[in-house]
């Protein structure tokens, strides 16, 4: 009778886990499948370096196994002789210790001398086999780029709040870009621009006619002179309406621009995206629901009607507090701490739309206006009872 042995299975099964979609070739199987009607890229060596570059890609192009292949050749073990076909022998000696190449349908082969980064070898294989790998593109950059042309019918843009830094692009102004993308979404116009001063390598997304003109930077220094820049980076705000052009004085952190931009826009962004704390509240109706929790009978009637009369035309914000009174005559104070738990539930997943995440953050947040005074009570009655004791000490 076969014993079961735990250590095989383990074994067994942690190998079907990682398994890749790297084809192993060898002299037995190799002329089964190159030259067979499917093209394909083929490493002959092992090099560390490429190798999770390379199983990458094989995961790219993973969908599509019965039209391209992604192989590699053991070139200085049993595949050596393979090695000698193809002129790869003595690998251990070149810079890479293996090499690329590329076999078309009929087998034949040509060397690949492209880079080894995974974007440069997926472009190379969809552009010889034809087929595209899955390969997810980056994201569009939620900044503009200006010049002499555009600058001011962006800028100058009467409906919209601009941030303009007059310099090269920097990682920190894209995250900035994308922590206020969702303002726009609401009907909040905000846009933040880059004007470059000298030629740079430029997005494929980029326009020719831009193209151009951001590779004549002589054209934009009119502009330059126009707003008083002198050095870099050089960062102004363009208020709508018109207003008059500030400089911005403050940090170059993404804390700094959130910060500076909620307070000139009105808006409440946090940092990293989505709401901070203050999103929603309305300082009237806070002071409404802790009137409305301390209250009972008749009193606490006559709050929750006061909380309808200052919420009508106030949008759907205001009118969260009456529901929330609503639910509280009917379920008791216990639903304050069972929505807030499912609300934050939801906001940590952040799997919904950047709109719905919003909603949810602004429904907690007034969710908080009804326990916070509560909480600051009891944490003060038991700083004083703390220092109380201490002072009979």
């Amino acid at each position: 009778m076969m014993r079961f042995s735990l250590p095989l299975f383990l074994s067994s099964l942690l190998a079907a886990v990682v398994a890749s979609n790297v084809l192993d070739l060898g002299p037995d199987n190799f002329d089964a499948v190159i030259g067979k009607g499917k093209p394909g890229l083929v490493e002959f060596g092992h090099c560390k370096s490429l190798a999770p570059t390379y199983e990458q890609l094989a995961d790219a192009f993973s969908h599509a196994k019965d039209k391209v292949v992604i192989a590699k050749v053991d070139a200085d073990g049993a595949g050596r002789p393979l090695g000698q076909k193809y002129e790869v022998s003595g690998l251990s000696n070149i810079v890479f210790s293996s090499a690329l190449k590329w076999f078309d349908e009929k087998g034949n082969a040509e060397a690949y001398e492209g880079g080894r980064d995974l974007d440069a070898l997926a472009t190379f294989v969809s552009k010889k086999s034809g087929i595209k790998s899955n390969i997810k593109p980056p994201p569009p950059p939620a900044t503009l780029i200006l010049d002499a042309h555009t600058f001011d019918d962006v800028a100058l843009d009467n409906t919209k709040d601009v941030l303009v830094t007059f310099t090269s692009l920097k990682p920190i102004y894209e995250q900035v870009a994308r922590d206020f993308k969702p303002e726009s979404n609401v009907g909040f116009n905000f846009v933040l621009c880059f004007w470059q001063r000298k030629p740079c390598s430029l997005p494929t997304s980029i326009s020719a006619s831009l193209l151009i003109s951001m590779l004549t930077p002589a054209l934009n220094k009119e502009l330059a002179g126009r707003y008083g820049v002198a050095s870099y980076p050089t960062i102004k705000f363009f208020p709508r309406g018109g207003k008059e052009v500030e400089d911005y004085e403050g940090a170059r952190t993404e804390e700094a621009f959130v910060n500076f931009l909620n307070e000139k826009c009105g808006t409440n962004r946090a940092v990293g995206g989505g709401l901070n704390d203050q999103a929603g509240r309305l300082a009237e109706l806070d002071a409404i629901a802790q009137k409305f929790l301390a209250a009972v009978g008749t009193a606490r009637d006559v709050a929750y009607k006061e909380g309808i009369a200052l919420s009508q035309g106030l949008g759907s914000a205001a009118q969260y507090y009456v529901r929330v009174m609503e639910r509280i005559v009917k379920d008791s104070e216990a639903y304050i701490d069972k929505e807030s738990k499912r609300l934050a539930s939801i906001l940590n997943k952040r799997t919904l739309a950047s709109a719905k995440l919003d909603e949810i953050k602004i429904k907690l947040n007034i969710l908080k206006a009804f326990v916070s005074q509560k909480l600051d009570d009891a944490e003060q009655e038991e700083v004083n009872t703390f220092g109380k004791a201490t002072a009979e000490l």
